[in-house]
């Protein structure tokens, strides 16, 4: 009986969120159409969760840096953090490189096209401007300024940092806002079975039928890698970062970031209960708080995934062969490019799928094509991009604390 209890204790709330999604895709399913009256509801939840976003992303990453022991541990992070992004991010474009070799997507395929419109150039010089920086400070207050709005909470972390003792004071009381602001998501979270329930009813009623047709393939095709990814990469990666003690821990704590990523399409939403589940992992504070809001908006696993399919894609619809060494690398980069340009919101992998038909000379209606299938797989995408945040903290933190580092972590039961 206890053990029972145990297992409850563990998993009543990931349990609750998923029998409030599955009952919510029942009553989307059921009303169809009529089920977007449930929308207000799904869209307080998330309006909610983007509410304290911004100030969150900022106290908790500023407070990170400012408290850091030395500057050369804040080094260490960005560094394994760089490098840990880059490399699971390519290992995941390889999978689905690998899969989309085998079971092209497109195979079989009868798209009617449509005309795109007009389409502007893409120009990717004032893409990375505007992607790492804004022109005035208020549009720093916006998620959808997330990456200007990372480096600027790093660089002014760092100025506090260099100012001493006076700066790592100031970097404690907004430590403490940083805890006030957690607390605000948990208590938010008591909302999210009923937010997240009429999401999913409105989504599964609004656009259930867009599932079948021609796209049908090209899903099967996805959702079986990006799964499969889901459950095997982050198992053996989990079991690497912790030296084979925190595999459970870890499937235990993620559930709940997971579904949120799921229902909700974002990985900035997701991240006030990423990082939670990420302290009751035992991964130090000053780490999770820098790797987690960067990896919302410049770490995207199931978007390298996407990214992939995407060109194998368009490559079948328009006859153009996707085999070659050469081709399959261009792919791979831009993958793994276009899932660092994409911004943690609902919709923001439009930039990555235009950055996909400019570089390789598609036509406009290329985009409507391509947009589509993003927007089919990006909830599976989500959850794979939000999850692959926490893991790689996992892993960072045994590059930056040591190999026995979990043994000596604090694991917070739920």
């Amino acid at each position: 009986m206890s053990e029972s209890n145990s297992v409850w204790k563990a998993y009543r709330f990931p349990i609750i969120l998923l029998c409030a999604i599955a009952v919510g895709c029942v009553i989307g399913a059921v009303m169809g159409k009529d089920a977007l009256v449930l929308k207000p509801l799904g869209d307080l939840f998330i309006n909610a969760m983007f509410m304290v976003v911004v100030p969150l992303v900022f106290t908790t990453i500023c407070s990170a840096v400012a408290s850091m022991s030395s500057m050369e541990r804040l080094g260490k992070v960005m560094r394994s953090l760089v490098v840990v992004f880059l490399i699971t991010g390519a290992l995941a474009a390889i999978l689905m490189l690998v899969t989309v070799t085998i079971f092209p997507p497109a195979q079989g395929a009868n798209i009617q096209m449509q005309a795109a419109g007009e389409i502007q150039a893409f120009s990717t010089p004032d893409q990375i401007v505007k992607a790492f920086t804004t022109d005035d400070f208020v549009n720093l207050l916006s998620r959808r300024a997330m990456l200007p709005l990372i480096l600027f909470t790093i660089f002014f972390g760092f100025c506090l940092q260099s100012l001493g003792e006076r700066g790592r004071s100031i970097g404690r009381g907004i430590s403490v806002v940083a805890d006030a602001m957690l607390q605000m998501v948990k208590y938010l979270m008591y909302y999210a079975p009923i937010g997240l329930g009429a999401y999913f009813a409105t989504l599964v009623g609004d656009y259930g039928p867009q599932l079948l047709g021609a796209y049908f393939r090209s899903m099967v095709v996805y959702h079986v890698a990006t799964f499969g990814y889901f459950f095997v990469a982050f198992t053996i990666y989990s079991w690497w970062a912790t030296d084979g003690r925190g595999v459970r821990v870890f499937w235990s704590k993620i559930i709940a970031p997971a579904l949120m990523a799921l229902g909700s399409g974002s990985s900035t939403a997701t991240l006030p209960i990423n990082l939670e589940a990420a302290t009751n992992m035992g991964i130090p504070r000053d780490i999770s708080e820098i790797v987690l809001p960067i990896g919302a908006t410049a770490h995207m696993e199931g978007s390298c995934l996407s990214g992939i399919l995407k060109i194998s894609f368009l490559f079948g619809i328009f006859g153009l062969p996707f085999t070659g060494l050469g081709t399959m690398a261009t792919a791979v980069a831009v993958a793994v490019l276009s899932g660092v340009v994409l911004s943690g919101i609902p919709g923001g992998g439009l930039v990555g799928e235009m950055l996909i038909v400019s570089l390789y000379g598609f036509p406009p209606e290329a985009f409507p094509i391509i947009a589509t299938i993003g927007f089919l797989v990006d909830p599976a995408a989500t959850m794979v991009n939000a999850t692959g945040d926490t893991c790689s903290a996992l892993i960072i933190s045994r590059l930056v604390e040591g190999k026995d580092w979990f043994a000596k972590a604090k694991v917070t039961d739920l």
